[in-house]
């Protein structure tokens, strides 16, 4: 049956047999997009007299939002952190391949690296809208150099930056444009990390807390200048203690300003991560955990020795160490090992797993009017799974751009 062409003459496609995860919950109703969004089938029917020109039989699969990494270093061969002349073919490369694994969106991240490296790459990063050439791009997350020394973990120490004289003038000289970054990854222990983070807030990029040796009232009182985020909780930090929990602390301090909710990302490939911290940190906060890949070039290759950034890494198996040593340094699960994997550590629900990778990390960048959620209106950013949380098929803007059974894919 045609639809009403005088609202849109854009096909209307209605997704059947399928369980929607809409408001927290898995519903069985079926989904309806037009022109890359979720429509209200109510106001079809009703103000459009309008109805589906193609049914597509989801066979019973669920349909759960798109996948958004924020922490994403590279992949199949590609380090982000490392200046190339073909850098824009790299980043192609792993927007196109992360679909398979349910990414609709990322921000490729850059780990501590010399400022000639951040002026040469930067500006080689465009945002973008993701579709059949790959997933989109929110903007580059910059993990370093203004970190701790103590909690350097896999960035190199001779890159590390403080903040002098300048401060916030010191960071963009060492970055040189903020034009396309969306997340900042600092140490609040820093001398004059306060105004930085005010004014990177300012500016709207999110300010996350991590390779740090900061104390709890240190942490809170960034979070009080505009910080929002931690990056992979529980590495690269001190360890909780009960006298002074550190970053840590945040997840249950009452020292968070109120109407602000403070996000944690969290690396759940059974690695980085004890599956008993795992279910600490979802149980105190369960609202702020962000699932991250934190993957680096090594991810989809084979087990031997590959980059990141400066550093030479070594993988072997899920374990990937900075070459001759036992300091981790990045990992190699993809996003859908990380939903599984999660869901099996904390015996969490299905749709509370499928939250932590999409609608979290939307709301922690302040898109979930668009991305994250199945709401009316909202980008048509989807995946088609199975019961085991394995990705059949991935959509952008309603277009299928990745199948499982598709040949060569």
């Amino acid at each position: 049956m045609p639809s009403n062409k005088s609202v849109s003459d854009a096909p209307i496609v209605q997704f059947t047999n399928c369980r929607i995860l809409r408001d927290h919950q898995l519903q069985r109703e079926d989904l309806w997009v037009r022109e890359g969004k979720i429509l209200n089938p109510e106001k079809l029917f009703f103000d459009e007299k309008g109805s589906a020109d193609v049914q597509l039989d989801c066979k019973d699969s669920i349909i759960a939002p798109g996948f958004i990494d924020v922490q994403i270093n590279g992949g199949f061969g590609v380090d982000f952190s490392l200046a190339t002349d073909d850098f824009k073919s790299g980043i192609d490369l792993v927007s196109q391949k992360i679909l398979s694994h349910g990414v609709t969106s990322f921000c490729p991240t850059l780990v501590t690296s010399p400022p000639s490296v951040y002026h040469q790459v930067l500006p080689q990063i465009s945002v973008r809208n993701g579709g059949a050439h790959g997933a989109g791009i929110l903007g580059a997350h910059l993990e370093g150099p203004f970190i701790s020394k103590e909690k350097k973990g896999a960035h190199p120490e001779h890159c590390l930056r403080t903040f002098e004289a300048g401060a916030f003038q010191d960071l963009l000289a060492t970055y040189g444009s903020l034009d396309c970054v969306q997340i900042v990854t600092l140490a609040p222990e820093m001398r004059r990390s306060s105004e930085v983070i005010q004014e990177l807030t300012k500016r709207g990029i999110c300010v996350s807390l991590g390779h740090s040796v900061a104390n709890l009232s240190q942490a809170e009182e960034a979070v009080q200048h505009g910080a929002t985020f931690i990056t992979h909780l529980f590495n690269a930090m001190l360890p909780f203690h009960h006298r002074d929990p550190g970053i840590v602390g945040l997840l249950t301090s009452d020292k968070i300003p109120a109407g602000r909710r403070v996000f944690y990302g969290m690396i759940s490939d059974g690695i980085h991560t004890n599956p008993a911290a795992l279910r600490i940190a979802h149980r105190a906060h369960p609202k702020g955990l962000v699932l991250v890949t934190d993957a680096i070039a090594g991810m989809g290759l084979a087990p031997g020795r590959h980059t990141l950034g400066q550093q030479v890494v070594e993988i072997d198996g899920l374990n990937t160490y900075i070459a001759g040593t036992k300091t981790l340094s990045g990992s190699v699960a993809t996003m859908d090992t990380c939903v599984r994997h999660f869901q099996e550590a904390t015996g969490c629900s299905v749709e509370t797993a499928l939250e932590a990778a999409s609608l979290h990390p939307a709301q922690l960048l302040g898109i979930e009017h668009k991305k994250g959620t199945l709401n009316y209106d909202s980008d048509a950013d989807f995946l088609m799974l199975n019961d085991s949380l394995y990705v059949q098929a991935t959509y952008i803007a309603g277009e299928e751009v990745w199948r499982q059974d598709a040949s060569g894919m």
